[in-house]
């Protein structure tokens, strides 16, 4: 029986120039294939006639290529936002969103269909977890952002990509920190370790080996809650990792990687946005090489709670300032095409 072929955007491109040392063939050749995809989106073999014939004719029958086909896409009325249900092999269905910015262009993907953490504000916690998703399957929605970008010709390349959306990122380390590995080499979409940035709700031995593998990607830490009962109301996972444990495995990670940390505050009318709640997160935090990022809800079906307005979010951050914590409140894109992490999905369901 044949084995299954082996999916080319799973591999680094040293795994890929061991695969075809193994198959007899000259690095070289792995090295022109790594070309073809990632600097040239070539992904049919005749298209690629530098390679030789008898190697290709090996790496068709042992490779494929993941491609995720659209299955929904959306544009929100501004223009900055896109938003993709993109059809994993078998038919389950993950987000990318497309953000633009002043300068930038940022892919938010997904390193899991559904999730397993549960938070009572998010459409992809109240989905619960189908599985995790394989490093090319990530790997594949950056490049179709970055496909994207390419077609419609305009000089933008994706500069920036957040693990923030479906799924926990830590949750399914070992594929997600693959895919960084090849989203950031040099000879491929080339993004830098520093414009990657992955959100995790406090899964405490990620963090821990994180600091200690000296990943330079930004952590950030959704916070949500400045104690132990607030944190665990709305983040239940909380109860498998403590707040305590938590605080301890950030300052682990800052002394480790001496780097910042940014914490995600969801920001819920009359729930955790009060003068008392701002005082607790700069109690907690204060000391720490830290920047809060203040992120007004996105109201989903299976939630009742309602965004903060700008005045009680710029008074949140006033407070902050006060113990000496840096903050943004977060630009918000897409509201009119349901861009927080498994909205769309969920809708299609």
């Amino acid at each position: 029986m044949k084995p299954e072929p082996i999916n080319f955007h799973d591999l680094t491109r040293e795994a890929l120039r061991l695969q075809v040392v193994r198959w007899g063939f000259s690095p070289v050749h792995a090295a022109r294939l790594w070309a073809y995809v990632y600097l040239e989106d070539v992904e049919r073999w005749a298209d690629m006639p530098e390679l030789p014939a008898r190697f290709r004719a090996k790496a068709e029958s042992e490779l494929t290529f993941t491609r995720l086909p659209v299955a929904l896409e959306q544009h929100s009325a501004d223009g900055f936002t896109r938003k993709y249900l993109l059809a994993l092999a078998d038919d389950r269905r993950i987000e990318t969103v497309l953000m633009r910015f002043t300068g930038r262009v940022t892919a938010c993907i997904s390193s899991q269909a559904g999730c397993a953490m549960g938070c009572v504000f998010c459409a992809t916690g109240q989905m619960g977890f189908a599985r995790h998703l394989a490093a090319g399957e990530i790997v594949a929605q950056a490049l179709h952002v970055d496909r994207v970008l390419r077609v419609a010709g305009q000089g933008e390349r994706l500069r920036n990509i957040v693990l923030m959306g479906m799924g926990e990122p830590l949750h399914n380390y070992d594929a997600v920190m693959t895919a960084t590995d090849i989203l950031c080499d040099s000879a491929g979409l080339s993004l830098g370790t520093k414009q990657v940035t992955l959100s995790t709700v406090g899964v405490v031995p990620g963090i821990l080996r994180l600091a200690d593998e000296g990943r330079p990607i930004h952590l950030a830490v959704s916070l949500h809650g400045a104690t132990q009962a607030e944190r665990a109301a709305l983040v239940p996972v909380a109860k498998k990792w403590p707040l305590d444990e938590l605080m301890d495995a950030c300052r682990y990670y800052i002394a480790k990687q001496q780097r910042r940390i940014f914490y995600e505050w969801t920001l819920i009318e009359g729930k955790n946005d009060s003068p008392d709640n701002a005082h607790a997160v700069g109690r907690l935090l204060q000391g720490q090489n830290a920047q809060v990022n203040l992120i007004p809800l996105n109201p989903t079906a299976g939630y009742g709670g309602a965004p903060t307005g700008q005045d009680a979010a710029r008074r949140f951050q006033q407070i902050l300032r006060e113990y000496h914590l840096p903050s943004t409140i977060r630009q918000r894109r897409g509201i009119d095409i349901a861009a927080g992490c498994g909205q769309l999905a969920t809708s299609q369901s």
